[in-house]
């Protein structure tokens, strides 16, 4: 009998060049599963909001969008246009940094599989590009230590926040990942709180106007 290879979300290393370069060690999928279930009710919460400032291939986020989509088939698989909308609501609020770009690649890629596979008896062709320009906001070829971007012109790292309204509506506003890190360090007060408890809102870098979620691709970037 063979050995059988590792899938991408068991592996950890991907070669020992990258761990030599960067350090790289991606965290397996029991681990994963483990960790996250620390705050289970928080990754089943379709509008909660996670980071991760290292995402590699996305083990995490993979799982975390795999638990919020499964709450959203329970309740809204008869309705195919609520599915789609909490569909988009749950990858609306993942949010990842890599400082390798093929990293960044492949998280989105398996972030869109996992969307339209949970969409296929629902499909809509043109609901894909909607989900393929909310993963390239929010899934940043980045460094998280300097908080830029990577490539030959760093800029800083800037993140979308997606907020549903009245059903079919987004409200995107766009905010600077250092001064949300800053703020959060120095005063102590946790950011977009909906726990109930004081919350510091930081004023956004750009704001833009309520759009049909199947045309918010149209904004300019």
């Amino acid at each position: 009998m063979g050995i059988t290879e590792p899938t991408l979300a068991d592996r950890q290393v991907i070669s020992k060049q990258r761990v030599a370069d960067h350090g790289e060690v991606l965290t397996g999928k029991r681990e994963v599963n483990a960790m996250l279930d620390l705050v289970k009710q928080e990754t089943e919460r379709i509008e909660s909001r996670f980071l991760e400032p290292a995402c590699g291939t996305g083990n995490f986020l993979a799982e975390i969008l795999e638990r919020k989509l499964d709450v959203v088939d329970r309740r809204y698989r008869r309705s195919p246009i609520e599915h789609e909308r909490y569909t988009l609501a749950a990858v609306c609020s993942l949010y990842g940094i890599d400082i390798l770009e093929d990293n960044v690649i492949e998280c989105r890629r398996r972030l869109l599989a996992i969307a339209e596979r949970h969409c296929k008896s629902l499909f809509n062709a043109d609901f894909i590009p909607v989900i393929e320009f909310v993963l390239k906001r929010n899934i940043i070829h980045g460094d998280a230590l300097s908080l830029q971007t990577v490539g030959d012109n760093p800029k800083p790292i800037i993140f979308s926040e997606w907020s549903l309204f009245n059903g079919s509506m987004v409200k995107r506003r766009d905010f600077a990942f250092q001064e949300l890190l800053s703020f959060a360090g120095t005063k102590g007060q946790p950011l977009f709180s909906d726990l109930g408890e004081k919350a510091f809102f930081p004023q956004p870098v750009k704001d833009f106007p309520l759009t049909h979620y199947m045309k918010i691709g149209n904004a300019a970037e």
